[in-house]
């Protein structure tokens, strides 16, 4: 098969696996080795022999769980042992980090036995936070974890059991909500009877269905009191009085199916024999027990969930596992109990319910969901499920006293969370609150941001997120119809609330003509024409915001730049510095840098630079950020040529205006970002410890260098944004996705409160 063989050419790729060991500290001088080791690393051990606790201040042990098999229930392929399942447990360590932040040594046991099994992952607990039991077949998976449990304190957790469980349980209940069924009335029939399917059973009895109306069914047929055939003391815990002795049997008149079986054990006969609008949750790998169209088919109002990605509703235990350790590490949980998993099932479930943002979709192809039979889950690539799930978790921990490290800010909690989703999300985050908090603390109304293009799709899918966040007062311009039946295409009904202006039939719009003509007479604009200009959406925004009537305006997501721009410095125009000019925010892991300019002036004088400097200095000291200035070039300190002089000269005039900043140049960017080019070879250097301001010599410079680091340099990056308007106005690329106008719009939000909060920047 194709996917067989790239499969093998994707794990067999140099280097061959899917995992590495990096260091998380800098290892690369004398002095930062003797403090990675001998002697310094003498000094943590002291501490923690001193009092064990600190082991997770100094180690790596509170992020690291180990994902442990013996191989004998590997995906579907059965016992294939140790060796052959290494490839899921480093794939399992790669969801972990990927989805969680959470760091995993896969550990494949060379044992079926039990006792040995469970000594040798006791003996491991000094090095790990968590421990994650996988591909371990029944029954002794049950006792490894029950007895691991016990005798660990330390998080255990058998995903193969509980990780189906929960995302199933999740789907159950949403399930039951959009057909109207009581859990306590609904007729369940399991069919396998392994570690998923007793974890399921006892997931859906703790969510409210009746142990007598749950029918499990096994190789054997059903399993019902009596029964000695193939019976262990697990399937026993299921075993119910019912004269129903076949799957087919059970089927008759049952409300929801749940197969962790073999593909094909349902037929089309079976699911035409369940209940209106049945609920089938075919969870068997890589084939379900019955494929959705047949299923469908049969029963058209049938309700399906599989375990695959290429049908609606997949139960996939991504959903869970990372993020329930996540929880569980952060509160150093002793363990993962029942509380702690129906908290994650409840979560997922009420997920499901809420409106799904625009970056879901996109990860889906554009696919648009909405809750209901289709979308009773949330999709694995959500990433909201950190922020609902793990904080869910960790409060359930708190709750039941296997916390050892309660959470005191549980805002603070979500916010740091956000951040392992990328530093550009946190960064946008923070903003938001600010934004929000300051409002409130101020007892003022949130900015009053007008948006041109009222009618673009990406706008619009912007404004969702928006009004979710309560972040500002949208305005949308363009014709009524048009913009309503573009909101109701998309299902926005949120949106309907939002005003839509159409230029022209706005009652201030002749006052807006006169203030354009008056401004604009003498630069060759006639009365008609400035009735002409101000129908267009982007002067008569810009007018709204010049006279007051907005706080701010965004624009540029579906036209050309230079268009968007110019009626901003006609109307709205440049501070007294008559410069405006780009400014992108480029965010590394733990470095953030302002790239100037990135998109207004093609080659700007000395004294153009100088004031980009100025201004990208202001932006980041209301960050609280010190800034550290570099006038880029292709030459260090030795100003031959034009560009070097320029460079030179607007270090110089910044030193003169503004003492206290620190500026330096004409530099090369590897000397402006590296100290150790600086200390080595440039001590008298006034940029110390690398420059977060990069002022580069034309557009071209900086342009090139935020999209090549934007696209090969893994950075995250914000902007453009205009400096030096006297009022906020925010040009976007059209490349622009719908995150990068929400990320606009928090910005130009800040920035309307700075204004309002001292009018004089505004004229600056």
């Amino acid at each position: 098969m194709a996917l067989d063989k790239d499969a093998l050419d994707y794990h067999s790729a140099h280097p061959a696996g899917k995992v590495e060991v990096i260091s998380s500290k800098p290892c690369n001088t004398d002095k930062a080795l003797a403090l990675a080791y001998s002697p310094g690393v003498a000094a943590p051990c002291k501490e923690i022999a001193k009092d064990p606790e600190k082991v997770y201040d100094y180690t790596t042990k509170g992020n690291l769980v180990a994902v442990i098999t013996n191989g004998t229930a590997v995906l579907g392929l059965g016992d294939i042992g140790p060796l052959a399942g290494k490839p899921v447990m480093e794939g399992k360590g790669v969801l972990f980090k990927q989805f969680a932040n959470i760091n995993v040594f896969d550990l494949e046991l060379n044992t079926k036995s039990v006792d040995e099994f469970c000594n040798a992952v006791k003996a491991l607990e000094p090095t790990f936070g968590g421990i994650n039991l996988e591909d371990i077949k029944a029954p002794e998976c049950f006792e490894i974890e029950e007895r691991l449990k016990k005798e660990m304190k330390i998080p255990v957790f058998h995903d193969d059991q509980h990780g189906t469980a929960i995302i199933s349980g999740a789907a159950l209940i949403n399930a039951c909500e959009i057909t109207n069924r009581k859990m306590s009335e609904v007729k369940v029939v399991m069919n396998g009877a392994g570690a998923a399917s007793i974890s399921c059973a006892r997931i859906f009895i703790a969510l409210g269905v009746r142990p007598q109306n749950l029918l499990m069914c096994d190789s054997k047929g059903v399993v019902y009191k009596g029964r000695t055939e193939g019976m262990n003391r697990y399937k026993a815990e299921f075993a119910v009085e019912t004269p129903h002795r076949t799957l087919a049997d059970a089927l008759k008149g049952a409300d929801c199916f749940v197969g962790l079986s073999v593909a094909g054990a349902v037929t089309a006969e079976m699911v035409k024999s369940m209940a209106p609008r049945p609920l089938v949750f075919a969870m068997a790998n890589p084939d379900p027990e019955i494929l959705p169209p047949d299923a469908k088919a049969a029963r058209p109002d049938v309700i399906m969930a599989t375990g695959r990605s290429d049908f609606p509703n997949q139960v996939n235990n991504v959903l869970g596992f990372p993020f329930i350790f996540r929880g569980a590490l952060d509160v150093r949980a002793t363990q993962i109990n029942e509380e702690m998993k129906l908290a994650a099932v409840h979560a997922l479930a009420k997920l499901a319910r809420e409106d799904v943002p625009e970056k879901v979709s996109a990860a889906y192809g554009g696919q648009h969901f909405n809750f209901g039979p289709e979308y009773i889950i949330p999709t694995p690539f959500d990433p909201r499920v950190l922020l609902w799930v793990t904080p869910a978790v960790a409060k359930a921990a708190m709750e039941t006293g296997v916390a050892r490290k309660p959470i005191e800010d549980f805002q603070a909690y979500r916010d740091r969370l956000e951040s392992f989703q990328g530093a550009k999300t946190s960064f946008v985050r923070s903003v938001m609150h600010r934004v929000k908090n300051q409002a409130k603390a101020k007892n003022e109304k949130l900015p009053l941001i007008i948006f041109p293009e009222g009618s673009s799709s990406k706008v619009l899918k912007a404004m969702h997120t928006i009004v979710q966040e309560g972040i500002v007062r949208p305005v949308l311009l363009g014709y009524q119809d048009q913009v309503k039946a573009k909101i109701q295409e998309l299902g926005f009904h949120e949106l309907s609330e939002i005003p839509i202006v159409q230029p022209s039939h706005h009652p201030k719009f002749r006052e807006y003509v006169d203030k354009l003509y008056e401004m604009r007479q003498r630069k060759g604009v006639m009365w008609r024409e400035a009735e002409r200009l101000m129908s267009n959406p982007d002067y008569f925004a810009a007018m709204a915001v010049h006279m007051g009537d907005a706080d701010g305006m965004v624009t540029g997501a579906t036209q050309n730049y230079a268009d968007c721009v110019r009626p901003i410095l006609e109307i709205i125009g440049a501070g007294k510095r008559k410069t405006a000019s780009g400014l992108n925010v480029i965010m590394f892991k733990n470095r953030m840098l302002f790239f100037a300019d990135t998109a207004v002036n093609i080659d700007p004088t000395a004294e153009e630079c100088a004031t980009i400097a100025i201004h990208a200095a202001r932006v980041a000291e209301y960050f609280k950020i010190q800034p550290r200035i570099a006038m880029l070039s292709y030459t260090n300190f030795r100003s031959r040529g034009e560009q070097p002089s320029k460079m030179k000269m607007a270090a110089e005039i910044v030193k003169k205006n503004y003492p206290h900043y620190i500026v330096d140049g004409e530099m090369q960017a590897d000397t402006a970002v590296n100290p150790e080019i600086v200390d080595r070879i440039f001590p008298f250097c006034e940029v110390k410890g690398g420059a977060n301001i990069l002022v580069f010599p034309n557009l071209d410079a900086g342009n090139i260098s935020y999209k090549l680091v934007q696209q090969l340099g893994g950075a995250e990056v914000i902007g453009p944004f205009l400096m030096g308007v006297k009022k906020p106005a925010n040009v976007l690329q059209r490349t622009c996705t719908v995150d990068d106008i929400v990320n606009t719009v928090a910005l130009t939000a800040l920035e309307a409160q700075a204004i309002r909060e001292n009018p004089s920047t505004a004229r600056d």
